[in-house]
């Protein structure tokens, strides 16, 4: 393989690492390195007649990506949603990270990503301890814009960095001190679904160690933590199982709007960022309950990633980001046994499971900050696998298509 821009391609993955990182810091910069590593990555493309390489969870987002164009062109208002689709450039962080990131880079983007996410879960356990973040009316976001982001990136962190503590042989010490301060961090920002989706995170890194006394004894250890932990903590956890609880019972009545979307859009839902509009015009159910400040107030999300979709992009939008997930969950097992990237690969699967548990309760796929960092993690055990171009050789079972292969 001819490389005539080597540096173009280093400096492409300097930016998307970068990216990856500062993504849980500030949107703003990040996307300034995304669109650097964007343009950079498609010169080497160009210039090299690359053949790129895709996971196989890449075609059900392709799939995904070209029935959110169907609905948005049924959508109650289809410039709205044609504009909110620009989002979907963002599946382009799987072709990018699978060619910039290969071989030994990979790690090295992972170790990026916990550094800048402990950096962030510090903020974060500052703003709690000192600055009066420490109540539902105010909590830690770190310096991201809001706290249920600040959450999610930090679930997705702990992921990472609690595989690598687990499947490292060596240089273990910094996710071990790395660890603490995410969950600390993410502990204080009092969003249920996030530790709900960390916890289910741990368990699944536990079980692919083999960890069955550890396992046992996790369940105590969160009891003892909520004794233990302070009044509006132990409050806060405590109304997940609270019926009455008034999020729980406007989860409850979000969920009744979905549905009543999805029965009467079947095929393309109400169209890609119309759920707000067809919420408080028609869908509001009696039930729903509006914060104290906030009367006849409208939903951004129907906060559960499955409803949404259906509700917004129709059941076949549905069906495919099923595809998406069961592949990806496939494939990293796969890499795993293979054993090239194990604590990558289960750190993939465990970023899944956690984006599945908390987007029961919250619509984090659609969130664009999450959406780069999550693509981006559980593409990095494929990429781990790729050796380097200087020494790549045909994948064992590649699937040729124009220009374009899957990575198995």
């Amino acid at each position: 393989m001819t490389r005539a821009m080597p540096n173009v391609e280093r400096a492409a993955f300097l930016a998307l690492a970068g990216c990856l990182g500062l993504i849980q810091l500030t949107i703003f910069g990040a996307e300034i390195l995304l669109d650097v590593a964007g343009i950079l990555w498609l010169v080497v493309v160009i210039a090299e007649r690359r053949r790129l390489t895709v996971p196989a969870f890449f075609w059900p987002l392709v799939g995904l990506a070209l029935w959110t164009l169907v609905s948005s062109a049924f959508s109650m208002d289809p410039f709205e949603s044609f504009k909110r689709d620009r989002q979907l450039l963002l599946y382009l962080i799987v072709p990018m990270t699978m060619m910039l990131a290969r071989g030994s880079r990979a790690a090295a983007t992972a170790n990026v990503i916990i550094a800048l996410g402990a950096a962030g879960a510090l903020v974060g356990i500052v703003q709690y301890a000192a600055l009066g973040y420490d109540n539902l009316h105010q909590r830690p976001h770190g310096l991201l814009g809001h706290y249920m982001t600040y959450s999610g990136m930090l679930m997705l962190v702990i992921c990472t960095a609690a595989a690598q503590l687990q499947f490292r042989d060596r240089d273990w010490v910094w996710p071990a001190v790395a660890v603490p301060a995410l969950l600390v961090a993410l502990v204080a920002t009092y969003s249920r679904n996030a530790w709900v989706g960390a916890v289910l995170a741990i368990v699944t890194l536990l079980m692919f160690r083999r960890m069955w006394k550890l396992l046992a004894i996790l369940p105590v250890a969160i009891v003892l933590f909520v004794l233990v932990a302070p009044t509006g903590i132990r409050s806060r956890a405590m109304s997940g199982f609270d019926p009455n609880d008034a999020t729980n019972r406007d989860r409850i009545a979000m969920l009744k709007s979905g549905k009543a979307m999805i029965a009467d859009h079947p095929w393309t839902g109400v169209g890609p960022n119309m759920v707000p509009k067809a919420y408080i015009e028609k869908y509001k159910t009696p039930d729903a309950v509006d914060p104290e400040d906030k009367p006849n107030d409208t939903r951004a999300h129907l906060h559960n990633v499955p409803v949404q979709l259906a509700a917004e992009r129709g059941l076949p939008a549905l069906a495919l980001w099923l595809v998406f997930v069961v592949t990806a969950v496939v494939g990293l097992i796969g890499e795993f046994r293979r054993g090239k990237a194990r604590a990558l690969a289960a750190g993939g699967v465990a970023a899944i499971v956690a984006m599945l548990a908390a987007g029961m309760f919250e619509h984090n796929f659609g969130d664009s900050e999450f959406l780069i960092l999550f693509l981006g993690l559980i593409t990095l055990p494929f990429a781990a696998a790729t050796p380097p171009a200087e020494t790549r050789e045909p994948s064992r079972d590649p699937v040729p298509v124009p220009a374009l292969r899957t990575h198995a």
